[in-house]
């Protein structure tokens, strides 16, 4: 039996890709091992979103090489699809595949071991319209399952190479994401979470059919118990969205909304869609209608020209709308965007200094947050043993509101709804104690 090992780089929607190409594999009756094993066949699902992704993909394509010269080397994800001359140039490379085409990798396989002759799959991105049906209808770990929805970008936002890497926007056919959900829920997962490259663009390219349709078809699926958005831009958050988070008894109360930055100079030099007064009246509007709900956020800290005051403006914003979680990033240049050739370029060291100032904000937000649900009873999904604390048998999980909390119980209630009464607050995760499994969707 043939043996393939993977290796993935980047964001979820990678991850994904990944375990749907390893689909592929699993069918052809191969035997998945671990990456740093010898295997006749490495697969490397790459990242460009930073000159460093590109950096650490080139160090694990060595890796794998080196590894087992005699394997065939396969390279996929953003960076083939950006760099593919510069991949082929490594010794010991024999098959680049982008990000189109991955469902045709095994076909590759067999023709280069027929062959012996090194292939570049990678083709124009830009001029695909539609989207690549891969599924992946389990996941190894049995909690959350991850649906994709939609792939590329229209944005073209100043610091970011994605459209280039991942193409224009394309939306999943509803009956496909409708069908692997259904499998998805029969296959034991009590939670979905729907991602994409730009998942609020779900829908722009089909027939008067948006993601607020699909979600409440969603809804409608008997056994699933929870439907979670992994990323939605505010300037896509419309009316008919905001209707079906107030009507969904299946909506997570929890969103993750980029915001970059909560300086409107800043925002237009981003090429951001939206003002600092939009955004404040979209998570406004969402605390409205979904009492109690987790906002996450990503800012980007350091771009081009910022000033304190611009920096201390998005400070203030996101302490007044009392979000929930910060993911925070030093501004890093990307070569080939237009950030990366703008003057005014921030020194590392205030980079440095604004970061640690928004993750301690983050943490006093996390535990502000945690403290209201003190006393009260929340419905968990536990996802594994508390690696902090394994010999209490404490399980950690998250709440529908995205907050993490440890309790402890036994082996039994991975991946399975559960009663959870929070106990003590905390910004790394609360502690609870369980009271009991709940065998149906809520």
């Amino acid at each position: 039996m043939d043996k393939v090992a993977f290796h993935t780089l980047g964001c979820k929607v990678n991850s994904y890709e990944t375990e749907a190409i390893w689909q592929l594999f699993q069918q052809q009756n191969y035997q998945k091992v671990d990456f740093d094993q010898e295997a006749d066949v490495y697969v490397i699902n790459t990242c460009t979103v930073t000159n460093t992704g590109d950096k650490k993909s080139r160090q694990v394509i060595r890796r794998a090489i080196r590894r087992n010269p005699d394997a065939v080397i396969v390279v996929t994800g953003c960076y083939a699809q950006t760099s593919s001359k510069e991949i082929m140039d490594i010794p010991g490379v024999d098959i680049v595949v982008g990000t189109q085409g991955r469902d045709k990798i095994l076909d590759y396989v067999s023709q280069y071991r027929h062959e012996r002759q090194p292939i570049n799959a990678v083709g124009n991105i830009m001029k695909q319209r539609t989207y690549e049906e891969l599924e992946v209808p389990t996941f190894s770990e049995r909690t959350r399952a991850f649906l994709k929805i939609q792939e590329g970008c229209n944005n073209f936002c100043t610091f970011c190479i994605i459209p280039w890497a991942k193409g224009l926007s394309r939306s999943r056919k509803p009956e496909h994401v409708i069908a692997e959900a259904k499998k998805l829920v029969h296959n034991g997962f009590q939670e979905i979470v729907l991602t994409g490259i730009h998942t609020g663009g779900y829908g722009e390219d089909l027939d008067n059919y948006r993601l607020s349709d699909l979600l409440m078809e969603l809804d409608s699926i008997e056994g699933l118990n929870r439907i979670r958005i992994s990323s939605i831009e505010a300037s896509q958050i419309d009316d008919n969205l905001i209707e079906v988070f107030r009507r969904s008894q299946k909506m997570c109360r929890h969103l993750h909304i980029p915001l970059q930055a909560g300086d409107d100079y800043i925002l237009k030099r981003m090429r951001r869609k939206y003002t600092v007064a939009e955004y404040r009246e979209k998570i406004l509007q969402l605390q409205e209608v979904l009492p109690d709900c987790a906002i996450t956020t990503d800012v980007i800290v350091g771009f081009p020209g910022e000033t304190d005051e611009q920096f201390m403006n998005t400070y203030r914003l996101i302490e007044e709308l009392e979000m929930y979680q910060l993911h925070v990033f030093p501004y890093s240049k990307r070569t080939g965007t237009p950030a990366a050739r703008m003057t005014n370029q921030v020194d590392d060291e205030i980079k440095h200094q604004r970061v640690e100032k928004l993750i301690q904000l983050s943490k006093q937000l996390q535990m502000k947050y945690a403290e209201r649900f003190v006393g009260q009873v929340l419905e968990v999904i536990p996802e594994r043993l508390y690696e902090h604390d394994r010999q209490n048998n404490l399980y950690i999980g998250y709440a529908d509101n995205y907050l993490p909390i440890v309790f402890p119980a036994s082996a039994d209630v991975v991946g399975r709804v559960c009663r959870v009464k929070v106990d003590q607050a905390d910004s790394e995760a609360s502690q609870g104690t369980f009271l009991r499994i709940l065998e149906t969707a809520s």
